[in-house]
């Protein structure tokens, strides 16, 4: 059920071009509202089986989206704004949020509720996450020293610097060690242009989350020089699943931050001996 009565005032046939909103409004309970999602999607699992697949990121099957009849479509960042002027051009509302830090994907949270007539819902779920961050800051604070990490978003080019990852390493207790590039939204905009500045950054932990691909630790630790970082040299390189860190959605709050703290957690054991 919804928080308010006349349900009929509130969108009926949604189309998520990407995870989160999908992920947000199946733990709303809101998930018959959806009609079409995402081929990237795997979270939750069963919205794979139970909902068509009309998007990539990039583009989307304008064709199939309107035989579904949306009254409703949401997408993000400018990446999709020409799906958005297609399906505008239709006569399809669209919503494209464009939220990159931790507090916009909780107003993310609590905006798509009350979008969906769920605001109350949406207000419990919003209020969960902030306690696992409460939770994993209060453990972090008793960490003797914060690692410095750094996290390899691809690695041809080297990119790095996501806002919300950038804030979840130091929730989860670490120092991000590129924090100049957080502030930039575009990924061209956070290449890395000289390896050696990893190097020189030294960080004690490198996480890796490529887009679509599997991270390598081997290569990352054989890259030229590379010997030299203590990341490298105490093997302490690790894969985050690009499904729960790379999209500004519930998953980077939860299963995202609980797996960086406890690789911080542990590293941070292993110093005191």
């Amino acid at each position: 059920m919804t928080d308010i009565r006349n349900a009929d005032h509130y969108p009926q046939r949604i189309v998520c071009l990407t995870e989160e909103p999908t992920e947000v409004l199946y733990a709303l309970g809101e998930e018959h509202r959806i009609v079409g999602i995402s081929g990237f999607t795997v979270r939750p699992p069963r919205a794979r089986k139970e909902k068509p697949k009309v998007s990539a990121f990039t583009s989307a099957k304008i064709d199939e989206i309107l035989k579904l009849q949306p009254d409703f479509v949401i997408g993000f960042s400018d990446i999709q704004a020409d799906i958005a002027r297609e399906l505008i051009k239709a006569g399809v509302e669209v919503w494209i949020s464009n939220h990159r830090s931790v507090d916009g994907i909780l107003a993310y949270i609590r905006r798509l509720g009350a979008m969906v007539g769920a605001a109350e819902k949406a207000e419990a779920y919003a209020r969960k996450a902030e306690q696992q961050i409460a939770r994993i800051e209060v453990a972090a604070a008793q960490f003797e020293r914060r690692p410095k990490v750094y996290f390899e978003e691809w690695d041809e080019p080297l990119i790095t610097g996501i806002q919300w990852v950038a804030e979840l390493i130091r929730i989860a207790g670490g120092e991000d060690v590129f924090p100049r590039m957080s502030g930039e939204s575009l990924a061209k905009h956070r290449i890395l242009e000289d390896a050696g500045e990893v190097v020189r950054a030294a960080p004690d932990i490198i996480l890796g989350s490529w887009c679509g691909k599997r991270f390598r630790p081997e290569r990352v630790a054989a890259r030229e020089g590379w010997e030299a970082i203590p990341a490298v040299r105490d093997s302490e390189l690790y894969e985050i699943k690009s499904p729960i860190i790379l999209q500004p959605g519930p998953a980077a709050l939860f299963d995202g931050l609980e797996a960086m703290h406890g690789i911080f957690a542990e590293w941070d054991r292993g110093r005191r001996g």
